[in-house]
């Protein structure tokens, strides 16, 4: 009997990595009914990530908090035993914005913030942040004020939310800072190494794509600039050039130096949550993917996260992709066999994501059925 483990990434605009997992287990299983097919998808720290862990057996928790620019949303995050992970994403990312809502200036990780207190209320001693997919370039100030910072202007008010205001900022008290908070351990999902300032930075590297213009990314640097001696001032520690502080709009910057944060690679931590390498002790395939394989993906993506893992077991890998820009010598060097695309089924960009579930099937049988790309039973 063939084991499979199908461990996709979402194909973004289309389907969740749930989705994705199961539309190609339900062509696998068609294709050959004999084959014994697992699914456990997967993300690369960033949206997604509290998706990998409930389907992993995590608790799911709902949380009330509110959005980059203070619209209530309900976020989610997992949980499971001392351990929570919380999903920048979900509450305060790009994703819970509607059109036309960008707000580089004003928005803000508050949201953030009330799921990680919610999570440090409910028992969580450790926390593993997924900070992908930002919205805001507020240096995490928002979500420590959610956590009981306090960030005063020059006539002991608290400033108001988002980047911008920092500006205005002249003292940070922590001294009403969460006492959980303390004795807690946090862990960030980050694959990127800008540090918090400078043409590296967090502002001048992502503000523009969460729709800051050139004069708004000089007051955001100047914001961050200021943000920064004000947390030295406080804490003593100086983060602003350790590599990975800018992630998400510097909430790096502001988790290292406040909550005591570490950071380790995305795709790894996810790999850990799931459980992913005993799994791949009891598998003879490994079948993952995600909406498009191309340059980005051999940098901490999820695909090749998996595929690494998959060779240091000695479990060949075949991925399906939206599309794939890489050349056959560079899947290889990946750990990866073969790719399979919808975009060779469905040429039309639009017709292939409106249709990528039924797509992934098709694909699905057509490996089942392509003997010489699978190994015989370990």
């Amino acid at each position: 009997m063939t084991r499979v483990l199908v461990a996709p990434d979402k194909f973004k605009g289309s389907l969740t990595a749930a989705e994705v997992a199961d539309a190609l287990a339900d062509g696998l299983t068609a294709g050959n009914p004999s084959w014994s097919v697992i699914t456990a998808p997967v993300a690369d720290g960033g949206d997604g990530t509290v998706a990998a862990a409930v389907a992993a057996g995590w608790a799911p928790v709902a949380v009330a908090t509110t959005g980059p620019t203070g619209r209530p949303v309900t976020a989610r995050y997992a949980r499971r035993g001392p351990t929570a992970v919380v999903e920048l994403a979900a509450a305060v990312g790009l994703v819970a914005l509607a059109a036309g809502e960008l707000d580089p200036l004003g928005a803000s990780t508050f949201g953030l913030g009330t799921v990680i207190g919610h999570a440090l209320d409910e028992g969580a001693r450790e926390v593993i942040i997924g900070v992908g997919g930002s919205a805001s370039t507020d240096g995490g100030a928002g979500m420590l004020q959610a956590l009981g910072v306090r960030i005063l202007d020059v006539e002991g008010n608290e400033v108001s939310p988002g980047g911008a205001a920092l500006r205005d900022a002249v003292h940070v008290d922590l001294g009403a800072l969460r006492p959980a908070v303390r004795s807690a351990r946090f862990q960030l999902a980050c694959d990127v190494d800008n540090p918090l300032l400078g043409p590296r930075g967090a502002t001048a590297v992502y503000a523009p794509q969460k729709g800051a213009t050139a004069v708004q990314l000089v007051i955001l640097e100047e914001s961050m600039t200021r943000w920064a001696q004000l947390l030295h001032v406080a804490t003593g520690r100086d983060d602003s050039r350790v590599p990975g502080a800018g992630a998400a709009g510097g909430t790096a910057f502001g988790a290292m130096s406040v909550l005591g944060a570490t950071t380790r690679s995305g795709i790894e931590t996810v790999l850990d949550l799931i459980d992913f390498r005993r799994k791949l002790a009891e598998t003879d395939i490994v079948i993952t993917g995600e909406g498009s394989l191309d340059t980005q993906s051999l940098h901490g993506k999820a695909p090749v996260g998996v595929a690494a893992a998959a060779r240091e077991a000695g479990v060949p890998v075949i991925a399906v992709a939206g599309r794939n820009t890489l050349r056959d010598i560079q899947l290889r060097e990946a750990g990866i066999a073969k790719a399979y695309t919808l975009a060779e089924l469905e040429p039309d960009t639009h017709t292939s994501m409106m249709n990528a579930a039924d797509l992934l099937r098709r694909i699905g049988r057509t490996i089942a059925v392509s003997a010489d790309l699978v190994t015989t039973s370990r």
